[in-house]
């Protein structure tokens, strides 16, 4: 079984395309299991479905046969790295890490607020 799975990871290598979709669909439950890390983010299933398979894609094509490691073991951080960057990186304006980290603070300390005082925070002007 191993040798059958090596010989179609070196044909998809070389550009097999059969030998590349058997052994994407082979690995459909691998993306699939990522992928679900990240519903409810404003995309869609299929669409982040068909990220991972590019991420799984770039793992085969990277893949060093000779390693003792399984495909799938090296493909997970490829398809988890494709799919963030997309998260990362979609939309009209690219926002820093850093804002965004201080965005999602900012979050957290206003849902902590009206956790403690039962009202939205208001801006207090001292004129």
């Amino acid at each position: 079984m191993l040798t059958c799975i090596t010989n179609e990871i070196k044909k998809a290598q070389k550009g097999d395309k059969d030998a590349m979709a058997c052994l994407v669909e082979e690995n459909q439950g691998l993306i699939w299991s990522i992928v679900k890390r990240f519903t409810g983010r404003g995309y869609d299933i299929e669409d982040l479905y068909q990220i991972g398979a590019i991420g799984f894609i770039k793992s085969i094509r990277n893949f060093d046969v000779n390693f003792e490691v399984r495909l799938s073991t090296y493909a997970v951080p490829y398809i988890l790295g494709e799919i963030k960057r997309f998260l990362r990186d979609d939309g009209p304006i690219k926002v820093s890490r850093s804002l965004k980290d201080l965005n999602k603070r900012i979050v957290d300390i206003q849902k902590e607020y009206i956790a403690t005082k039962g009202r939205e925070p208001t801006l207090r002007r001292n004129f």
